[in-house]
Order: structure tokens, then sequence, then C-alpha cells
């Protein structure tokens, strides 16, 4: 009585399939831009610094991710000790080095 009758129409049987598959291309655009502006050079990071932290050695200057510049004086598996001072040592993590500095840029007081 208050509600009319609705009536679908009918649409072609391919239209839709091809309407289904259109909705969706914005979608895979979306993620492939996604992986190559910020996934695939996260990657690429991400393999430098592993390749930076497996070849450090004794000698080596480095920076710590809290900002501490010092020498190499001994690496193990998982640690490194830096000479941040005359007799001053101290143990890191491997992961903590952040930087590796050309030799000689350390200056000796």
């Amino acid at each position: 009585m208050f509600i009319s009758n609705a009536y679908a129409q009918a649409a072609g049987a391919g239209a839709g399939a091809e309407n289904g598959l259109m909705s969706f291309l914005p979608l895979v655009l979306m993620f492939v831009v996604l992986y190559f502006v910020m996934i695939r050079p996260q990657m690429k990071r991400q393999k430098e610094q592993r390749a930076m932290i497996d070849a450090l050695k004794k000698n080596d200057e480095v920076v710590t991710v809290g900002g501490v510049i010092g020498r190499v004086t001994a690496v193990s598996e998982s640690y490194v000790t830096v000479e941040i001072a005359d007799k001053v040592e101290v143990k890191v993590q491997k992961n903590a080095v952040s930087v590796v500095l050309p030799s000689g840029t350390i200056k000796s007081a």
C-alpha cells in the first residue's frame, strides 16, 4: 500500500563481468605504485644496511644510532666494541651501528 513495487533493470551479461573487473583496476594500480614507491626502496635500504653491518671490522670508524662516534676495537657475532675516547670502550649491538665513516674522519686529541 505505502511501498511501491521496484523493478530491476536487466543488464547485458558481458557488461556485469567487465564492470566488476574495471572496479578492481584502481585498487591493483594503487598497490603497484605503493610497491615501487615505498616497499622496494625500503627493501633496498635494508639490504645495504645488512651488508654494511656484515662488513664491519676492527679500526672502522662508526656512528651509532644514539649518535656516539668511535672506532671499532672488537667485533663478535652480535656485538661491536667501540672506543669512544682514550681507554673508554662501549659494547653495542651490531644493529646499533648506523654509519661507517671514511677512514681518518675521527681526529685523535
